[in-house]
């Protein structure tokens, strides 16, 4: 189904991930009216069409409104809060969508309250990064009312053009998020301590990266990431402290389910370590804003070493 470019498009949240979701509906010729707490960072849109608002309820007669933020408190905030979308008449869009990362709990809430209010709430998290938005291979994994799903679509997969995944009704997409997003440390954590190993033992990281992509074991995410492990380069694209919080969703969600987790369970209590380690260096606020395979430079010092930059030029995989 193709998408409807008569659709007033709303936006809420232009961080690393929600600026250039957003420009890819303003470049497929949406009419998209964009908020965010800081203005500044939605200007740039301004210049490509985009439509900036200075409150939230200049939102509230869009037909489809995303958004995209740190925490479900921020989302109930920006949504019904004191000055959100329906804080002027309390009318809301008919359909919502949230591609943000919160607990089970929270987005049930938010759909009730919604459901109040008239608007049917979709839940679309999305895999990936800046990076991965730009390459054009962004996928999202969806749940909520069907035929709400159905008509999102379109516009969902204007921004994840590898896929949309409808898993059913409720929160399931949000169960979906957290579980990739464990997969996401303990694969990071592995992926390091594999790439210590066998520079330890004198293969170049470039090398073993390049043999490991080119095998059956390789994927988009350790092809995306094996420049930085090679090269040092922690330009955030997640940061620690994030998938710090989203390890913590999915061992609370196994805990009530009774789902042994170990492997999740041992890689959280590593990352933890990254954070003590954070106090060492001279700004730690800063340094923990940095990617989260800076995690790299930690588990090196566990293994005695220190690492340093193989200064080469390593394909992303995500190369247009």
């Amino acid at each position: 189904m193709a998408a409807n470019n008569t659709q007033k498009i709303g936006w809420i949240g232009m961080g690393r991930m929600g600026a250039p979701m957003a420009e890819r509906l303003i470049k497929a010729g949406h009419d998209v009216s964009i908020w965010n707490r800081t203005r500044a960072k939605a200007e740039p849109l301004a210049k490509i069409g985009g439509h900036l608002v200075d409150h939230l309820y200049e939102l509230r007669n869009v037909d489809v409104l995303f958004s995209i933020l740190d925490t479900g408190k921020s989302v109930q905030d920006v949504l019904y809060g004191k000055n959100g979308v329906c804080s002027q008449g309390g009318r809301m869009p008919p359909i919502v969508i949230d591609c943000s990362t919160i607990a089970v709990e929270e987005s049930a809430s938010i759909r009730d309250r919604l459901k109040q209010l008239g608007s049917d709430f979709i839940a679309a998290p999305v895999s990936g990064n800046a990076k991965v938005i730009k390459g054009g291979k962004l996928s999202a994994v969806i749940s909520g009312p069907e035929a709400a799903c159905r008509t999102a679509t379109p516009l969902i997969e204007l921004f994840a053009p590898r896929g949309v995944s409808y898993v059913g009704d409720g929160e399931l997409a949000r169960v979906c998020k957290i579980a990739h997003n464990v997969m996401l440390g303990v694969v990071i954590e592995n992926l390091i301590e594999i790439t210590l190993l066998t520079n330890k033992m004198g293969v170049p990281r470039h090398a073993f990266l390049a043999f490991l992509n080119n095998s059956v074991m390789g994927s988009m995410f350790t092809r995306y990431k094996s420049p930085a492990l090679v090269n040092l380069d922690w330009t955030t694209t997640f940061t620690p402290e994030l998938l710090r919080k989203d390890l913590d969703l999915g061992l609370e969600l196994a805990r009530e389910m009774d789902v042994p987790m170990p492997v999740t369970a041992a890689t959280r209590e590593v990352l933890q370590t990254h954070f003590g380690a954070a106090m060492l260096q001279n700004n730690p606020e800063e340094y923990l804003q940095k990617d989260f395979a800076a995690l790299a430079e930690t588990m090196a010092l566990a293994a005695g070493m220190k690492l340093t930059s193989e200064n080469k030029n390593v394909p992303t995989g995500l190369e247009t």
